[in-house]
């Protein structure tokens, strides 16, 4: 791997980008990020995934360089596609995904960010879309899932403008989660990784399945889906422990079983 690196302890995966000086978001980037994924997705290890930047920022755009080394409109869109590709596996993985966000998620870098499944964020992080100054959109579903998080108007203010909001303010529209100190992101993230990876793998995997549904907007489908899963959990091992647990007053211990 050139840009990414990762190690897995305690049942999280902690991806570390490494692409001094601003982490920009090249295509082999994203293809090192659809590899770590390939790498963690059947391992019973990994329950939980975490990635976060190295240096001053998360991640402050796309690599505009690698920009002008194309030239041919089909090519842009091919490249496009397959940020979009990666970011949309993410959204729909299986296992939590969390974006841990200090200095800066901007462009690509916050496209990257919103294909995670839990944002936590430095409260003066800068995050935005800035594309348009450039003369350009964004390229990997930006445009669509900004207004998911933050609502149209906010979504059409920050495109239009191009002017970033902080991490505060994030928290406050919808697009993070949380907001820390700059000292504290990456220990605060990494604290609710391993609170994550205690829950049942079982239950997660169904979960963050019919948070799909939701994303959609198909109620009846995402209900139909929720009883099937509710079935299919209630019998493992791992909801016979929770419920024993629970009775007994202790931590219950889930295998994904």
């Amino acid at each position: 791997m050139d840009f990414l690196t990762w190690e897995n302890d305690q049942f999280v995966s902690i991806a570390m980008i490494q692409r001094p000086p601003a982490n920009a978001l090249s295509s082999q980037l994203i293809k090192e990020i659809d590899q770590w994924l390939t790498a963690v997705e059947h391992d019973q290890q990994v329950r939980c995934l975490l990635i976060h930047g190295e240096g001053r920022f998360f991640s402050a755009g796309a690599d505009i360089k690698e920009f002008t080394q194309i030239e041919d409109g089909v090519a842009f869109s091919e490249l496009a596609k397959r940020g979009q590709h990666v970011f949309e596996r993410m959204e729909s993985f299986s296992k939590p995904i969390i974006a841990s966000i200090h200095g800066a998620a901007l462009g690509g870098g916050l496209e990257l960010a919103m294909g995670c499944h839990i944002r936590y964020v430095s409260d003066k992080a800068k995050l935005g879309l800035p594309e348009l100054q450039l003369g350009l959109v964004p390229g990997f579903a930006g445009s669509q899932r900004l207004p998911r998080l933050v609502g149209f108007a906010k979504a059409a203010e920050m495109l239009l403008t191009s002017e970033p909001i902080s991490g505060t303010e994030a928290v406050q529209w919808g697009l993070a989660n949380k907001a820390v100190s700059e000292e504290e992101v990456f220990e605060k993230s990494k604290a609710l990784a391993l609170r994550m990876a205690q829950q049942s793998p079982i239950a997660v995997k169904a979960a963050l399945d019919l948070l799909q549904y939701a994303k959609n907007a198909d109620f009846e489908k995402g209900a139909d889906k929720e009883a099937e899963w509710f079935g299919e959990v209630f019998t493992s091992n791992d909801a016979k422990e929770g419920i024993e647990a629970f009775i007994q007053k202790r931590t219950p211990v889930f295998k994904g079983e």
